[in-house]
């Protein structure tokens, strides 16, 4: 079991894949937990998760957790599939919780109110997750010490 879950050949597209997905998402973690980039913070991104969201307090922590610590395990390569896991379940839980009542679309046109975006991006980070479940890490990845 443990051989499967670090296993990665020396394969370029699983580097490509978490080093693109995790530069993505560190700065909505960044936002979420440290409040840079214009961010909420970890109190406001707490307060809009349980009282917007309705989530409970143990679930909006396992949410922060679960998008920065494993944006940070796909930066590394470090359990990539653990991390595709993760945030692939982080998504799919934003689709049901949030987005699925706007439709489809981002917000491309301002046309919704703030914070009413669709489910595309979602997708998208979705099908990359499957993507390195079935890569692995890749090319310099700390998974390929455990795959020699």
């Amino acid at each position: 079991m443990f051989q499967q879950i670090f296993s990665t050949d020396n394969n370029w597209p699983g580097l490509i894949l978490r080093l693109t997905l995790g530069l993505v998402i560190f700065p909505h973690a960044a936002q979420k937990l440290f409040g840079w980039f214009n961010g909420p913070g970890l109190s406001g991104e707490m307060h809009y998760l349980t009282q917007t969201t309705g989530l409970s307090t143990f679930t909006a922590v396992m949410v922060i957790l679960v998008e920065c610590g494993g944006t940070l395990l796909l930066l590394s390569g470090l359990a990539t599939r653990v991390a595709a896991v993760g945030i692939m379940g982080l998504f799919i839980g934003m689709i049901v919780v949030v987005h699925y009542k706007s439709g489809f679309f981002m917000n491309w046109f301002a046309q919704a109110p703030a914070g009413q975006e669709g489910f595309e991006y979602h997708l998208l980070v979705i099908g990359m997750c499957v993507a390195l479940l079935l890569t692995g890490g890749g090319r310099f990845s700390v998974d390929r010490i455990f795959s020699l």
